[in-house]
């Protein structure tokens, strides 16, 4: 009947999120130029549909743009580059073996080959990781926290919605990375952005338009086979 919606395909949506999960990357290089509120108020829309236990919805989105981003960043590098010890919410890895070990570190090699930083060049190596806290020139920043009361799994749901609002971002034509780096120093950013204490920071996320001639963004990293992670019990 005319002017009636098409039915949707079942391959066709699987299709439409494969390719962006394979479009979506760690950009660590953006142009100054900051997104429109119209298309980041779509992207957080979006990820709001994020399921989550119980439907609790525990995220709480702080997104900072402009000259907030600009004071922000800068504090925020003096800060770790002061030395401080990281003392996260939620505790980092105590260690990678195995597997995760190599490719964690097939990761960090592919990323100091793109920036021309030698194996075994300490200092380099600590310039780069710095640039976490440039926020690698993101325009805007979001800092993602939860509920201190509940607990992991709060966190496991905001890391729902920090995947969603990284797809979503990337169908907008927006570069993001997901930032640990940044929940190094909760206590920073609680009193930056007066944020109350039972707000733990879980991650940010650093978005704004790719420079897509930035060494950085130059290469991507790989996904294991299924028969690496997928253990199949029964027919």
């Amino acid at each position: 009947m005319e002017n009636e919606p098409s039915p949707r395909s079942p391959d066709g949506d699987a299709d439409r999120l494969a390719g962006l999960l394979e479009a979506r990357y760690s950009c660590r290089g953006f142009r100054p130029e900051p997104v429109p509120r119209d298309t980041i108020e779509r992207v957080l829309a979006v990820a709001q549909r994020t399921a989550s236990w119980c439907n609790a919805q525990p995220w709480q989105v702080t997104i900072a743009s402009g000259e907030a981003t600009a004071k922000f960043r800068h504090a925020l590098h003096v800060h770790a580059a002061a030395g401080d010890p990281p003392s996260p919410d939620f505790a980092f890895p105590g260690r990678y073996t195995g597997v995760h070990r190599q490719r964690r570190r097939e990761c960090g090699f592919q990323l100091y080959d793109a920036v021309g930083v030698a194996r075994g060049d300490r200092e380099a190596g600590m310039r780069q990781r710095l640039e976490n806290f440039r926020l690698f020139g993101a325009p805007h920043v979001a800092i993602v926290t939860t509920e201190a009361d509940l607990g992991v799994y709060g966190a496991v749901d905001c890391g729902a919605y920090v995947s969603n609002f990284m797809l979503a971002a990337c169908s907008l034509g927006i570069a993001s990375i997901a930032q640990a780096a940044l929940a190094s120093y909760p206590g920073f950013i609680r009193n930056w952005f007066e944020l109350p204490p039972e707000r733990l920071v879980v991650c940010g996320i650093s978005f704004g338009f790719a420079d897509q001639s930035h060494p950085a963004n130059g290469f991507r990293t790989g996904r294991a086979p299924l028969n690496e992670v997928v253990r199949w019990v029964g027919d």
